[in-house]
């Protein structure tokens, strides 16, 4: 759906996007992610036609950014980190508003307007002046403006910025809707955030792509151990002498106390070592049962602070 090949942005002698390439399938929900400055905006902005790269080429839907804009623009849906909204309108007017620069026919209009309002739940604010309308459903309306004309590709900026708990919870959701029939790229800070709506991220820094893949493939390939947490009825010392010995555990703390000989612990394994099966036979031998064990991997956080700080450290 979205091809992006070779795509550079000079200015002078700084290059803000430097020779990145990547492509997001049909339906695909993608994280696109990096520090300040990375480049995420200006390779968005390119992408949707606000600013031209100096060299590369993009394709929306098979389209040229370049050679068929217009068309391009059809398929896209942008919601910037500041929506463009016009405070006064009404929610009606403004989206009808949209609907006249993106030439939807009027004939489709009234039921689209309606479909739209329903989808992102606006409807019983749709006569009120958007000045008056909340945080978040400012936010909401600027979604809706980016769903006018049914596009196949939806751009969301840092869509969930500025909201309470509940309105981020609840805008989270619509964008997992809205991913069954859209394709999505989604910029956000908010790492557990793109962890909980995204299929595959994109990492840039410093202009160049730092990674991609699925959260958790890049957690398999950065981590140097595998890292769990279980939790065991048997006396703390007796049961921390027998995890110790186990062949590949290489670190063993106590993380917790349940209960009177009911502990749990954090145990770092060589990666290429299963420790699993030898610690249940281990402790199944001794007659200590395993209550709980569950995999600790590299959160986002984790995998975006090393891909952007390694660079850093090399440099000092």
């Amino acid at each position: 759906m979205i091809e992006i090949q070779n795509l550079t942005k000079q200015y002078g002698k700084i290059k803000a996007v430097d020779d990145i390439s990547f492509t997001v399938e049909k339906g695909e929900i993608l994280g696109f992610l990096g520090p300040n400055g990375a480049g995420k905006s200006t390779t968005m902005n390119i992408l949707t036609g606000f600013i031209s790269s100096t060299s590369g080429t993009v394709k929306v839907a098979g389209f040229d950014v370049l050679e068929n804009p217009v068309e391009v623009k059809k398929h896209i849906g942008y919601l910037p980190e500041l929506p463009p909204l016009y405070l006064d309108m009404t929610v009606n007017e403004y989206l009808d508003f949209c609907s006249d620069l993106k030439g939807v026919p009027s004939k489709d209009w009234k039921s689209q307007k309606k479909d739209i309002m329903e989808l992102v739940k606006i409807s019983h604010v749709s006569h009120r002046l958007i000045k008056n309308l909340s945080k978040g459903y400012k936010q909401r309306v600027g979604l809706a403006q980016a769903l006018v004309g049914t596009p196949e590709v939806l751009i969301l900026d840092e869509p969930t910025v500025g909201l309470d708990p509940k309105q981020i919870i609840e805008i989270r959701k619509l964008i997992k809707a809205l991913g069954k029939n859209h394709t999505i790229i989604l910029s956000s800070h908010i790492l557990p955030e793109v962890s909980a709506i995204c299929d595959r991220v994109v990492i840039i820094n410093k202009g160049k792509i730092a990674a991609i893949d699925t959260p958790d493939n890049l957690s398999k390939k950065l981590a140097d151990f595998s890292r769990f947490t279980i939790t065991v009825a048997g006396p703390e010392n007796k049961v921390k002498d027998i995890l110790g010995h186990v062949y590949g555990v290489k670190y063993l703390e106590t993380s917790g106390k349940l209960k009177e000989d009911e502990f749990s612990y954090i145990i770092e394994a060589d990666k290429d070592v299963d420790v699993r099966k030898p610690i249940f036979n281990q402790l199944a031998q001794h007659g200590f049962a395993i209550l709980e064990l569950k995999s600790l991997s590299l959160s986002l956080e984790d995998i975006f602070l090393q891909l952007t700080t390694a660079e850093d450290k090399e440099v000092k």
